[in-house]
């Protein structure tokens, strides 16, 4: 058997299993589930995703995209079962979009860079939104339950192709010291709603110069994230052979290990680039 027709075969055995279980005699919980449902369950498994790659755990990889291949043929088959959409309109539709967001590979259009390939995205993407209803936003597209940094930058990034962007780093630099500024005088006046709506302010300015920079603000946060928490696992670990817990220590304490930690973990500062 030919590695294509092995991939077909698989492809094949587990939509008959999902099939299956979502037959009259088949799995009562896998039934009862509504498409609904599976929302977060395939936003989970996006995730477990991410975090294998992160990771460059490959076995994980392998895993955790089955566990999400499994959920989108999953909700595909709901959407046959109720005659709404089906996995080879699904299929087909993705394959001729994606045919038509690359015409230097199957049109006559040419480029040169990266860059050139990117633009051409996303005025392709905007010519696609004019087909649809006058009535429809722009940003409609942009689901509402992305993560709050990923849907800013997805939402400013839209904007920009309609023109409404900055035209340097530096003019996000000078927006995001005023709204520094306009947060400290809420905080200054100590009105709740001032300083919540300041500090938006103030975070979605920071998706705007992550933007300019090139970097994905979803990934620079969880990133850091990740090595606040490897740092304050050193700190317990050293409080623990001393006999202390966390809360047993001072802040000069596990001020003292963080420092040692960060000094001691450079080569992986370098890699968060932070």
């Amino acid at each position: 058997m030919t590695k294509q027709n092995k991939t077909y075969q698989e492809l094949t055995d587990l939509i008959l299993l999902i099939k299956k279980l979502r037959a009259p005699d088949g799995c009562p919980w896998d039934r009862k589930q509504k498409p609904q449902d599976l929302g977060k369950y395939i936003l989970e498994e996006a995730y477990e995703v991410i975090e294998s790659l992160e990771a460059g755990n490959q076995e994980a990889i392998a895993e955790e995209l089955g566990d999400l291949l499994f959920q989108i043929l999953f909700l595909a088959q709901m959407g046959e079962d109720a005659g709404t959409y089906s996995l080879d309109r699904i299929m087909a539709e993705v394959r001729e979009k994606m045919m038509r967001r690359h015409p230097h590979i199957f049109g006559d259009v040419k480029v040169k860079t990266v860059e050139e390939v990117k633009e051409n995205w996303q005025q392709i993407k905007k010519q696609e939104r004019h087909t649809k209803s006058n009535e429809e936003s722009l940003f409609s597209n942009i689901p509402r339950s992305l993560p709050a940094l990923k849907r800013a930058q997805k939402i400013t990034a839209t904007a920009a192709v309609y023109g409404f962007d900055w035209q340097t780093a530096s003019d996000v630099l000078e927006k995001l010291q005023e709204e520094l500024n306009e947060f400290c005088t809420a905080l200054n006046n100590n009105n709740q709603d001032d300083i919540e709506e300041e500090l938006g302010d103030l975070l979605f300015t920071l998706v705007n110069l992550s933007r300019f920079v090139k970097v994905d603000s979803e990934t620079a946060l969880s990133r850091t994230t990740n090595k606040f928490l490897q740092r304050f696992a050193y700190i317990t670990t050293q409080l623990a052979d001393l006999g202390k817990t966390p809360k047993q220590a001072t802040i000069a304490e596990m001020d003292a290990l963080w420092k040692k930690q960060k000094i001691k973990g450079f080569s992986m500062d370098y890699f968060f680039v932070f």
